[in-house]
């Protein structure tokens, strides 16, 4: 299992934060990233900047600490919650799946939906929508518009738990980037760059934290830390994989949103192999990350992403391999010691 921190890993898999949403999961970050750096700050949309001195080129490591959750919308006569969708959902795994309305005090709920008794057959052969769900918190009408009111937010409720040589929660999109941002803060050694850690806001609504905060620091260099899917299970090519559980960190390629510059990738290769670090490449066809907004920060900034495979991604849980997280970890630490030879 590696020297994961799984008490930490739970802690930022179960507490909350939607997107514009972030208080919560922005407090556990500041508390473990600000003894480690030299200057802390939140900007005005929320992203957390640690910065760590030195007197090299500018390098931001960015993970994005928002959740896909939903809003509501609205509240029915039955005290039944419709709720709007932030962030993408595989609606088909939203069938009965506990959530948590953060109202003026939190419920808990269910996604409920028309029972498969009462489906006509058309119905049951048709894939759900998200807009077939409502919020059940098991509360009258009345009570519920006492604690609920259209735009708080629901996340979901699910704790992180040992699945053989896995783990799987909730939200490892993206606090497991998030871990890999503290844990190699915490690794670092030696280095010339001066580093900006970011804990960003709304990636899942648009990327819209990173390309705040890189507006406002202008890194010459830049790496984002989020997952990738790991689409190997039963029944896939092995050309659709775009990365393998227990395959080491997963240095991207490209995705549909960011064509990682080809000596970024080279010298993450390089740096994975001097230093004994199991690693992959990838390529994902479909999806983006924040890496876009680092790259067309300011002037331009040499922008890579080091990516943790993981399964089931957008779905009720996620699963990862703690091994591959542990590289991710010593990856981009090694990176941040090593960086500023990319610009010399």
């Amino acid at each position: 299992m590696g020297r994961v921190n799984f008490d930490l890993l739970a802690e930022l898999c179960r507490t909350p934060g939607a997107p514009g949403h972030e208080a919560p999961i922005r407090t556990v970050v500041e508390r473990e990233l600000r003894p480690l750096a030299d200057e802390c700050w939140t900007d005005p949309l929320g992203n957390f900047v640690a910065r760590k001195a030195g007197s090299g080129p500018r390098l931001m490591l960015c993970a994005h600490m928002d959740e896909i959750s939903f809003m509501v919308q609205h509240i029915e006569d039955s005290g039944f919650l419709r709720v709007l969708p932030l962030g993408g959902f595989d609606a088909k795994t939203l069938t009965a799946q506990r959530v948590i309305v953060h109202g003026r005090e939190d419920l808990l709920g269910v996604m409920g939906t028309t029972a498969v008794h009462l489906m006509s057959e058309e119905d049951r052969k048709r894939p759900p929508k998200l807009e077939d769900f409502y919020v059940d918190v098991g509360l009258s009408a009345e009570r519920v518009r006492e604690l609920v009111r259209p735009g708080d937010v629901v996340t979901r409720e699910r704790e992180l738990a040992r699945l053989g040589n896995l783990v799987t929660s909730k939200s490892l999109d993206n606090r497991a980037g998030l871990y890999v941002l503290i844990e190699a803060m915490r690794a670092l050694g030696p280095h010339e760059c001066e580093i900006f850690a970011v804990a960003a806001v709304q990636e899942e609504v648009g990327l819209r934290g990173a390309r705040v905060a890189a507006a406002r620091i202008r890194p010459q260099l830049a790496l984002a830390m989020d997952i990738t899917l790991a689409n190997d299970g039963p029944g896939t090519a092995a050309h659709q994989h775009v990365s393998t559980i227990g395959g080491g960190a997963a240095i991207k390629v490209y995705d549909t949103s960011v064509i990682v510059p080809a000596r970024v990738v080279e010298h993450l290769l390089a740096v994975a192999a001097a230093r004994g670090i199991a690693h992959q490449l990838e390529i994902m066809p479909r999806g983006g990350t924040d890496t876009r907004e680092l790259q067309l920060s300011g002037d331009g900034a040499v922008a890579g992403c080091v990516s943790i495979p993981t399964r089931y991604v957008h779905q009720s849980v996620e699963t990862l391999d703690p091994e591959d997280l542990d590289a991710s970890v010593a990856l981009v630490a090694a990176f941040c010691e090593t960086a500023q030879a990319l610009v010399d």
